[in-house]
């Protein structure tokens, strides 16, 4: 058996165990109807994953980092913090396409995309202005790509062309900032935030 290669100074970095992020939830009864159509998606492609559970499924609005042995308190304050000062009305959202994230040969996630999503965006603004006043810097927001909301159905699933569906729809009444055990398959809710300003 060959030794394992070990370099003094070169050590591995520790695998992260919690994510934390804000994001918006389907009603109830939405998010049992979209979970029946990604098991109907992953039955068509014949892959023996499992969908997302229907109390996983949501919209994510900003990533804020994964960290190994627990949340930094730090940044959970702040993340409260920037959501209290976020003002907007409650809105609807509308996907209509399926859309895949895979890349051949390889596979990948199954999504909710396209539609009607600007009080999606302007929530993430919103959203993003707060954490940055709050010292979260670029990382809150800035990123290469630029933001697509979506719901993920399933992961490990083969490339397929962009199809539209029957639109998937909902109200917003409120988003959450997300605890996620890693490798857990769990979502812990941290707090949640109603959407009850102005105008949005």
């Amino acid at each position: 058996m060959p030794e394992q290669l070990w370099l003094p100074g070169l050590e591995a970095p520790p695998t992260p165990t919690d994510g934390l992020f804000f994001a918006v939830f389907p009603d109830a009864n939405t998010a049992a109807s979209i979970a029946k159509f990604a098991q109907q998606l992953c039955g068509q492609a014949g892959v023996r994953r499992k969908p997302l559970a229907a109390g996983r499924l949501h919209v994510t609005l900003h990533h804020l980092g994964n960290f190994a042995g627990g949340l930094p308190q730090a940044r959970v304050d702040g993340a409260i913090r920037a959501a209290a000062s976020i003002s907007m009305a409650p809105f609807s959202v509308e996907f209509g396409s399926v859309v895949s994230f895979a890349s051949k040969p390889r596979l990948g996630p199954m999504v909710l995309g396209g539609g009607d999503v600007v009080g999606l965006h302007a929530l993430h603004d919103a959203l993003g202005e707060a954490l940055h006043d709050v010292g979260f810097g670029e990382r809150a927001g800035a990123s290469a790509t630029p933001y697509m909301p979506h719901v993920t159905l399933a992961y490990g699933m083969p490339w397929a062309a962009m199809r539209p569906v029957e639109p998937v729809c909902w109200n917003v009444r409120e988003f959450a900032l997300i605890h996620s055990l890693l490798g857990r398959s769990r979502h812990l809710v941290l707090a949640r935030w109603p959407l009850t300003g102005g105008a949005s």
